[in-house]
C-alpha cells in the first residue's frame, strides 16, 4: 500500500493521550530534543500565530520547522522548513521508515504526522521549531515536546465533546502546554482566561496576558491587509500585515511578543508579521469577469463572528456565501453568526464527517443546495459578484483542489 494511503487509512475517531506518540518518539531516536520548540495551541487563530512566530523566527537567521494542521490542498503542506513544504520523495520515505514502529503501537494518523514531522526537522538541522497543537493540549501528540514558550491564542466553543463540556473545562485542556518557568501568552478572554491564569498559578508559569502584560493600541484596515500598533512595556510600535480581518491583530501581536520573549528584535518581527502568509483565511482570489472568491476557514462559532466582522471591517459584503460544515459543529448558532451577510448555497465536503446540506435548508431560510463544492460556488457567482467560502477547513481545501483540477479527498482529520 502506498505510504500515504496507509497513513489516510490511519484517520477517523480522534484518540488523545501522550503514550503512543512518546513510545514512537523514542524508537526514533527522540527527535524532539534536538532542537528547541515553542508549542501554539487555542481554539482559533493558532495556525496563524504559528506561521506568524515562525516568520518571525526566520527573520532572524534561524533555520525554523513549521508543522501545522490540517492541510488544504496536500498533506506536505503540514511539514515545512524554511517556509518549503517537505519533498513528496523524503515524506513518503519516512512514513516508510515510521510505518513498521505506527504500526506495532496503534499510534493514530495525527501521532504519525507528528512523529514525522519532529524526525525531519531533526534530520535537517532545524534551530527551532513552532508546532501548531491539534486538539486541545493536554494530550495533543505535539505536547510530547517540550516547550521553550507556549502560547494559547484563546478559549472558544469547538470540540466541547472531547474537551468540555465548559470552557474552564475546555481551557484546563489548552493549559497543558503549559511548564513551569517556562513563558505563556495569551489573548483568552473571560471564564476561559480566568483558568489559563488558574493553572499558570499552579504550575509557576509566567504567563502574559494582551490587555495586561502587553496591548493593541488601534487596528485598521489597509488596501491589502490591516495595521496595528502594539505596546509591550514602555515601548510601542506599529506593524502591517497582509492578512485580513481584525482579529488576526491579536494573532500577531502574540507572534510579535512571543518572537521578543524569544530573543527576536523588532526588525525581525517587523520583517515577520508583514510577509507572513495563510491560505484559507480570508485569501481572496480573483474570478474572470472581475468578481472575487475569499476563502475562510472559519468553522465554529467564534470562527463565523471573526469572518462576519472581517468581512464589514474590510468592505466584503455583500456577498454570496458558499457553506459546509461538519457535523458535530452548533449549526443554528453558526447560522446565526452569518446572518444578513448575503444569499447561502450549501453544500458537502467529501467525507462522512460533513453535514447533510438538505438538513441545513431550516437554518437557512431562501438558501439553495449545490451538493458539488465547486458547482456550489458557481451557482453563487450567478447570485452576487463577490463569494465566501466557509463552514469547513476541508471544504476550503476541496474547493482549492477542485481549483487546480485535482480530485477530492476523503478528510476526516
Amino acid at each position: 500500500m502506498d505510504p500515504l494511503t496507509w497513513l489516510y487509512a490511519r484517520q477517523g475517531a480522534v484518540v488523545l493521550g501522550l503514550e503512543r506518540i512518546q513510545a514512537l518518539l523514542r524508537l526514533l531516536g527522540d527527535p524532539q530534543e534536538a532542537y528547541p520548540v515553542a508549542l501554539v495551541g487555542g481554539t482559533n487563530g493558532k495556525g496563524t500565530t504559528a506561521r506568524a512566530l515562525a516568520a518571525v523566527l526566520q527573520e532572524t537567521g534561524l533555520k525554523v520547522g513549521l508543522y501545522t494542521s490540517p492541510h488544504l490542498v496536500e498533506f506536505r503542506e503540514r511539514v515545512a522548513i524554511q517556509g518549503k513544504p517537505i519533498p513528496q520523495k523524503t515524506l513518503l520515505s519516512l512514513l516508510e521508515e515510521i510505518r513498521p514502529k505506527a504500526e506495532a503501537l496503534g499510534a493514530s494518523f495525527f501521532e504519525i504526522a507528528t512523529a514525522l514531522a519532529l524526525l525531519h526537522f531533526a534530520r535537517e538541522g532545524v534551530e527551532f521549531a513552532v508546532l501548531e497543537v491539534g486538539l486541545g493540549g493536554r494530550l495533543d501528540a505535539t505536547n510530547a515536546t517540550e516547550p521553550v514558550l507556549s502560547i494559547v491564542t484563546n478559549v472558544g466553543h469547538d470540540h466541547q465533546e472531547l474537551l468540555g463540556p465548559t470552557l474552564r473545562d475546555v481551557a484546563r485542556e489548552k493549559a497543558g502546554i503549559f511548564r513551569k518557568a517556562i513563558p505563556a501568552l495569551t489573548a483568552a478572554k473571560g471564564e476561559g482566561l480566568a483558568e489559563l491564569k488558574e493553572r499558570a498559578r499552579e504550575l509557576g508559569t509566567p504567563l502574559w496576558v494582551l490587555g495586561e502584560a502587553f496591548a493593541l493600541l488601534g487596528v485598521e484596515p489597509l488596501g491589502e491587509g490591516l495595521a496595528f500598533r502594539l505596546r509591550l512595556g514602555k515601548e510601542e510600535r506599529a506593524f502591517q500585515t497582509r492578512l485580513l480581518g481584525p482579529h488576526q491583530a491579536e494573532n500577531l501581536a502574540l507572534a510579535a511578543v512571543g518572537g521578543r520573549l524569544l530573543g527576536a528584535p523588532w526588525e525581525a518581527v517587523a520583517g515577520g508579521l508583514l510577509r507572513v502568509e495563510h491560505p484559507g483565511r480570508l485569501e481572496r482570489l480573483p474570478w474572470p469577469g472581475g468578481k472575487e472568491l475569499l476563502l475562510d476557514g472559519a468553522h465554529n462559532l467564534e470562527g463565523a463572528w471573526a469572518l462576519k466582522e472581517a468581512l464589514h471591517f474590510h468592505g466584503l459584503w455583500p456577498a454570496a456565501l458558499v457553506l459546509a460544515f461538519s457535523r458535530e459543529k452548533d449549526h443554528a448558532a453558526m447560522a446565526e453568526a452569518l446572518r444578513g451577510l448575503g444569499p447561502v448555497v450549501l453544500t458537502r465536503y467529501r467525507s462522512p464527517r460533513s453535514a447533510d446540506p438538505n438538513a441545513l435548508l431550516p437554518l437557512f431560510p431562501g438558501a439553495f443546495v449545490e451538493e458539488e463544492p465547486l458547482k456550489a460556488v458557481e451557482r453563487a457567482f450567478t447570485l452576487e459578484n463577490r463569494v465566501v467560502v466557509a463552514g469547513s477547513l476541508y471544504l476550503v481545501g476541496e474547493v482549492k483542489r477542485a481549483l487546480l483540477g485535482l480530485p477530492p479527498e476523503e478528510r476526516w482529520q
